[in-house]
């Protein structure tokens, strides 16, 4: 028999979120792929330590309802999302203060309703299968489910007595601010001028008190970037997908967004335990198999190891992230929403009881209290971390049993100022490369640059129908 010509379409290299989404989107058109991947697991940063029955986040970026991606990419109809309490717990002055985001809000007044709703609790999710909290959101094909958390109402029964930050006005006006942001369109947001995000704050026409005790410690938070550095833009987006959806997590830890991408593609499809060291548009080479054939390849690896394979692409500076893993069985009584400190009185910059929005994440009996701690550590973490702690949820921490520390140098890419949100995916004819790196520097960024990724791929294929019945690799291991 003739030796083949290639052994695959495409072959993409890396196996986080955005390789796996890219080789959903190609195999869906017909185009044979093979996903190779250096480590023995799929899933990249987006991975979850099991330690006695937690299940610890590495990194534990959150996520939104309100991200497009989630509902476009194909692969994810099984993902369930536990949403944290609405809006946010805010530590400022000794006391807690809820602050809601105007779901559904169309005016100031309703805004204001919104904010001010400190008593009541959250509304059950009315379906399995529902996208979002709004009806607009549930009209689109849903692709992934959200549930409810198993402690919202503590939440709201912590946070009746606190009032919120400044007055009524400042209520009024903060809750307008953010229904503009859920309904104004994404290219209005990229059209406005750029600067640093925490330079922008003061152009909002908010008080001085709402953007150092609310949007500040939110940014950072939803950036992983403490001195809002990152663009403007990209920081209007992440108020947008706060505004218009829920803060949320994948049912039983990060991993298991990118597992399921992988456990959907065609059986043979995702090959891990295989380097590749170098790449051209119709080859890679690997350490394990030699060259394997291809019409296209398409890295999609973190921006360093994109770079070593590809000497000319940028890299860029990286937010390093620190997670801090704690158990219990007494938790605080804060329920399942997000806890930040508005006086940035310590290292951690966002903290919750973990378990009482995802129960999965931790054995019967326990409670799993998760801490980011964003920047470079203090070099006596453990105890700064304990006493921080001890101070926003109101309680001990001296018995508190730490589960694990993981501190990622590179978490997440920097977005300064300016910074192009679509960097090219395209390369060459026949050379690709997409991530977070080259979109922003979140999962929605991820999806949507394998999103750009694969388009290109088709369009320069020509792809009509089943091109290639794709060849076996030698000897890999399938994930």
């Amino acid at each position: 028999m003739l030796e083949p010509a290639y052994q695959a379409d495409v072959v993409i290299v890396g196996a986080g979120v955005a390789g796996l989404s890219a080789a959903h989107r190609l195999t869906s058109q017909g185009v044979t792929v093979a996903v190779l991947e250096a480590a023995p697991c799929v899933g990249g940063r987006m991975s979850t330590e099991k330690v006695d029955g937690f299940r610890l986040d590495r990194i534990g970026q959150l996520l939104s309802t309100a991200y497009p991606e989630l509902r476009l990419a194909p692969g994810l109809d099984g993902l369930v999302l536990r949403p944290f309490a609405p809006g946010v717990l805010l530590h400022g002055d000794g006391r807690h203060h809820r602050v809601d985001a105007p779901a559904g809000a169309r005016s100031a007044r309703g805004a204001l309703h919104a904010v001010r709703a400190l008593a009541s609790a959250p509304r059950g999710m009315p379906g399995p299968r529902l996208v979002a909290a709004s009806r607009r959101a549930a009209s689109r094909r849903a692709t992934f489910r959200v549930l409810p958390g198993a402690g919202q109402g503590t939440a709201s029964r912590a946070a009746r007595a606190a009032a919120p930050l400044g007055g009524a006005v400042d209520q009024a006006r903060l809750g307008a601010a953010l229904t503009r942001f859920s309904t104004v369109p994404v290219e209005r947001l990229l059209a406005r001028p750029e600067l640093p995000a925490g330079q922008s704050l003061a152009a909002r026409g908010l008080p001085a008190r709402t953007i150092d005790g609310f949007l500040r410690p939110l940014l950072a938070a939803l950036l992983c970037d403490p001195a809002l550095t990152t663009s403007s833009r990209c920081a209007d987006l992440a108020l947008r997908a706060f505004a218009g959806g829920r803060l949320c997590v994948p049912e039983g830890g990060a991993e298991t967004l990118p597992e399921l991408l992988a456990q959907t593609l065609p059986t043979g499809t995702v090959h891990t335990g295989v380097r590749v060291t170098s790449v051209a548009t119709t080859s890679v080479t690997t350490a394990e198999h030699g060259e394997i054939r291809c019409r296209a390849v398409l890295l999609a690896t973190d921006a360093r190891a994109a770079a070593e394979l590809l000497p000319g692409l940028r890299v860029p500076d990286f937010h390093p992230v620190t997670v801090v893993h704690h158990t219990t069985d007494e938790p605080p009584r804060t329920g399942s929403a997000l806890l930040l400190d508005a006086d940035r009185g310590g290292p951690v910059a966002h903290t919750a009881v973990i378990s009482e929005v995802d129960p999965s994440r931790a054995p019967s009996g326990r409670a799993l209290i998760s801490s980011t701690v964003l920047g470079t550590p203090p070099p006596d973490l453990e105890t700064a971390v304990r006493t921080h702690l001890g101070r926003l949820y109101g309680t001990p921490t001296h018995r508190w049993e730490t589960l694990a520390v993981h501190h990622t140098r590179e978490a997440v890419p920097a977005m300064p100022a300016p910074h192009d949100l679509r960097r090219p995916v395209r390369l060459l004819a026949g050379l690709y490369v997409c991530g977070d790196h080259r979109d922003t520097s979140t999962v929605q960024g991820a999806l949507h640059s394998a999103h750009r990724a694969a388009t290109a791929i088709v369009r320069d294929l020509g792809v009509a129908g089943s091109m290639h019945r794709a060849d076996p690799l030698p000897t890999t291991r399938a994930a």
